[in-house]
């Protein structure tokens, strides 16, 4: 009696999953002219240039306090400090939204397309996104408000209208526009399609799994923001150090090629060999977008999270928001990448969750499972985290009165996205989406950056 419901959602999710006839041409249409610009070198450049003159005009403050920044995370807010949510819960909603498929299918997609050397860049890029993000955190919470319903509220559309001034604040309303069109893309659609993606291997309709993701989902954000940053508090921190463990299980295993990984990442870095077009450019290009798309630094999204924070003290909670990029390229896209080259997985022709899971089961029968059960997990979490940044840009532009149907919408695109068609599309689109919200961003942290070279060389870090 089971097996005739699991064959009609398994018919209807294909169905559901088929774009109608040419639209999938039309939205690749309007889409690439779009994405070659707001997803392209302009933008990379504009993102790691804005990394480059942060971490400079901070004289490599941000590298040098990584471990002030693990002591702040780990001491309580004073009684006097603002804010809904502790330091640490702040970090971890902020990592939940980050960490995601694009440290398991991102990495993944980078390597399948741009070979192992993308790798390096990924890294190159996160080493400067530790200062973008520094930054973001700081004048999120130096410019914060309070709204109607008593919450503290900031981000890149705060700091742009009270740190840029009246004038400026159609950018801010730019941003916000952008960073809720985006949610429903990077911090949504993909994340849903790709564990719908894994789960379907295993036999579960992609109609299924978007429906049990939008009742967990609906379960979580009605609760708002407290809610989420529990939830991320409890999940992000175990699922992480599982993660690790266990593509650190499969590295030991090879451990032999590690030394080859290595020199393969960085001797690809530099050449065309090992991508998909043959170019340098595609393995630079797809290094460094894979690297945004994994830690967000310079998108503007994490500082939203740290708006919230419990603290009256931007420089503190900027080095805890740095720590996010650290652990999330810089950690847990390295073990991802290891595992895929040290198996030898990367040149099976696979792409995405595809690749990843073939590499655990190549490197260990049967651990493919640990791939699935990640991408569901982080998944999960980051569509919590960015549901909570999408609201956020929602009410900004459209006040509180917005939330609960922002909500029911954020819930409906979980379940579209889980039986969405072409995998190509869905990324190329989340893509442009990303570039068009960290445009405006970027200008604000390149005009703002004398607020933050000024607080931070005025501020007196704590030693011990």
């Amino acid at each position: 009696m089971d097996v005739l419901p699991a064959s009609l959602l398994t018919n209807l999710s294909l169905q559901l999953g088929q774009f109608p006839s040419g639209l999938e041409d039309a939205v690749e249409a309007i889409n690439n002219p779009i994405n070659g610009f707001a997803w392209g070198w302009p933008t990379v450049i504009l993102i790691a240039g804005t990394g480059i003159l942060l971490m400079v005009g901070l004289g490599f403050m941000p590298l040098l306090r990584i471990p002030y920044g693990v002591r702040m995370l780990l001491r309580n807010p004073t009684s006097s400090s603002e804010g809904e949510i502790s330091p640490f819960q702040a970090l971890m909603t902020s990592m939940a939204a980050t960490i995601g498929t694009g440290n398991i299918a991102g990495v993944a997609v980078a390597i399948a397309m741009g070979g192992p050397g993308a790798v390096f860049w990924m890294w190159l890029i996160a080493i400067f996104g530790i200062a973008t993000k520094y930054a973001e955190a700081l004048l999120a919470v130096h410019f914060r408000e309070v709204d109607p319903l008593g919450n503290h509220v900031g981000g890149p559309m705060y700091y742009i209208r009270n740190g840029l001034g009246p004038n400026w604040a159609w950018l801010g309303g730019f941003f916000a526009l952008f960073g809720m069109l985006a949610g429903f893309g990077i911090g949504n659609g993909v994340q849903s399609f790709e564990v719908s993606s894994a789960l379907a291997t295993i036999g579960i309709p992609r109609l299924l799994t978007g429906v049990v993701l939008g009742v967990l989902v609906f379960g979580v954000i009605i609760g708002g923001i407290k809610r989420i940053a529990q939830a991320a508090s409890a999940i992000v921190p175990l699922m992480s150090l599982f993660y690790v463990i266990a593509c650190l299980v499969i590295i030991l295993s090879n451990i032999s090629e590690v030394p080859a990984a290595f020199s393969t990442i960085f001797s690809n870095a530099f050449t065309g060999e090992a991508a998909a077009s043959g170019t340098l450019t595609q393995v630079i290009l797809m290094g460094f977008k894979r690297g945004i798309f994994s830690n967000e630094a310079g998108l503007g999204s994490a500082p939203i999270a740290h708006a919230a924070a419990n603290t009256n003290d931007p420089v503190r909670q900027g080095t805890i928001a740095m720590l996010g990029t650290f652990i999330d390229t810089l950690v847990i896209c390295t073990m991802t990448a290891l595992v895929i080259i040290t198996t030898g997985a990367y040149q099976s022709g696979e792409s995405g969750s595809d690749l990843s899971i073939a590499a655990f089961n190549s490197g260990l029968a049967g651990s493919g499972w640990v791939v699935t059960a990640g991408l569901v997990v982080f998944a999960l979490t980051t569509v919590l985290g960015w549901g909570f940044y999408s609201e956020r840009c929602t009410e900004y532009l459209f006040g509180v009165q917005a939330i609960l149907p922002f909500r029911l919408a954020w819930v409906a695109v979980v379940v579209i996205g889980a039986v969405a068609g072409n995998r190509g599309v869905v990324w190329d689109v989340a893509d442009t989406l990303n570039g068009l919200m960290a445009i405006p961003n970027l200008i604000a942290l390149v005009l703002l950056s004398g607020t933050v070279f000024r607080l931070s060389k005025n501020y007196r870090f704590e030693e011990g």
